[in-house]
């Protein structure tokens, strides 16, 4: 593979020591960075804990020009970000939510060509101040990295549609780059089943990637599922767990933000130091809440899935899920956030009784779910009537309140084309099938419902073909 000039092996590794401390990579650290910095296409699927971000920061340091990490949530660019500046290390963020001085001294330094590395989410990336900046000829791309790259196949097609608009970035970026210009793109996250994998190559329109993938099993990382016949019962097994454990780190999930609100007010009043974590916080609630339970102040957070991405927290003890995940990529990616130190760890999620009389939440949740999926492609395919051949996605979404998201509907069944990351093309006006969304959650029930090893379920449902009982999970349990 080439490299960068006058770059050696040596002269990566020894890079690696002097910024990180390390005398050598964790397999397949050094394959996936020799793939980078050889300019190709990579889709790279590593367990949380698993080091995946050195892999893209290694190499964006170690060559002149920039690299664009497109990240899903503003704590996690902030918490790669602060640790890179402690390093003294030239990166920054963009963000809706910083204060205008700092917005102008980031897009100031890119201008500049003073960054290695810059995060930003999709919808910042394709703001006009940072694309009309990206698009001088004179700015050096090296690479765009999707960080997190799951939440393009789970969240792109109607919560986050920008990020269907992705695959167009590279093609229209190089037409105002110098002749012979590369930009290869690389997608990393720590859970993709075999759909979400096609989706992400699919949707980035990814040329002939190198694919790497370490499968989720942890060994030390005990799996439980409990049936829970009333509300009051889930809080009372959620409090006896806890009990069970004191000096213990953990993390509770829960599916809204005012489950969260109302959990962690419940268990203030049973004597125990919490918060609620939710997107809805400010900036500097988000980060004390953050500060206080790494710095151990709060032994357990109660949060929906906006926390614990790129957090780097070894000792975490327990995870508790008060309500089942919609997806089972959300539920491996959350179990994965205890027991990365290695130590013995617990797993439990909590579900109703099957047929959620007497606590029906469950099936409330997953029903309205549901609800709205069917209403928002019914909305798309009433759309597409509507709409000329081709367009430009900012006036469809002045036009119509959820134009973006019927757009990005559109694109998932194939009846739309990006042309660029702003314009589209509709390809086909004929009826879709299904939304992709029902089968995942049809796996998740499956995952729910399973009296086989929960490890070896989960491995087969993420591609690993893989013959075990873990004797770790619930289910190995009772067959012992």
């Amino acid at each position: 593979m080439t490299y960068p000039q006058s770059l050696s092996w040596q002269d990566v590794r020894d890079k690696f020591k002097t910024i990180w401390g390390y005398d050598d990579f964790r397999p397949p650290q050094g394959e996936i960075i020799r793939s980078l910095l050889a300019q190709q296409d990579a889709m790279i699927i590593m367990p949380t804990g698993g080091g995946k971000s050195i892999c893209f920061q290694l190499p964006a340091l170690l060559q002149t020009g920039l690299t664009l990490v497109v990240s899903p949530l503003v704590a996690l660019m902030e918490n790669q970000v602060q640790e890179l500046r402690q390093l003294k290390l030239p990166a920054a963020l963009l963000h809706s939510e910083l204060p205008t001085s700092e917005r102008k001294q980031t897009l100031q330094a890119l201008e500049q060509q003073r960054l290695r590395l810059l995060y930003v989410s999709p919808e910042t990336l394709l703001s006009e101040p940072v694309w009309m900046r990206l698009c001088q000829s004179y700015l050096k791309i090296n690479g765009i990295i999707l960080d997190e790259a799951h939440c393009l196949a789970q969240w792109g097609d109607t919560f986050r549609p920008a990020y269907r608009r992705l695959g167009a970035v590279r093609s229209a970026l190089l037409q105002f780059k110098p002749p012979g210009t590369k930009i290869p793109i690389a997608a990393f996250t720590a859970t993709a089943d075999p759909t979400a994998q096609k989706t992400i190559q699919s949707v980035l329109q990814l040329q002939q990637p190198e694919i790497f993938r370490l499968n989720p099993y942890r060994q030390n990382l005990h799996l439980k599922l409990q049936t829970i016949w009333t509300p009051r019962g889930r809080k009372q097994t959620l409090l006896k767990f806890i009990q069970a454990r004191p000096q213990q780190d953990g993390l509770i999930y829960v599916r809204t933000r005012r489950d969260g609100e109302h959990l962690a007010a419940w268990l203030r009043d049973k004597g125990y130091t919490t918060a609620a974590y939710h997107a809805g916080l400010s900036p500097q609630e988000r980060r004390t809440i953050e500060s206080d339970w790494i710095s151990g102040k709060i032994a357990f957070v109660v949060s929906t899935s906006a926390f614990g991405m790129g957090v780097n927290k070894p000792n975490v003890r327990w995870v508790i899920h008060f309500h089942p995940t919609l997806l089972l990529s959300e539920y491996v990616q959350e179990i994965g956030r205890a027991g990365r130190d290695g130590k013995k760890s617990d797993a439990l999620l909590l579900m109703s009784e099957p047929t959620g009389w007497l606590d029906p939440q469950d099936k409330q949740r997953q029903k309205f779910f549901e609800d709205k999926v069917r209403s928002q492609q019914r909305e798309a395919q009433q759309l597409i009537r509507k709409l000329p051949a081709t367009g430009e996605v900012n006036i469809v979404a002045r036009q119509f309140p959820e134009g973006a998201t019927a757009l990005s509907l559109l694109h998932s069944t194939g009846q739309l084309e990006w042309q660029d990351p702003f314009h589209y093309i509709i390809k086909d006006r004929s009826p879709s099938q299904q939304p992709a969304q029902f089968d995942a959650v049809k796996q998740m029930n499956s995952y729910l419902r399973t009296r086989e090893c929960r490890w070896q379920f989960l491995l087969r449902a993420f591609g690993f073909q893989e013959n075990m009982r873990c004797g770790h999970c619930d289910n190995c349990d009772r067959s012992k």
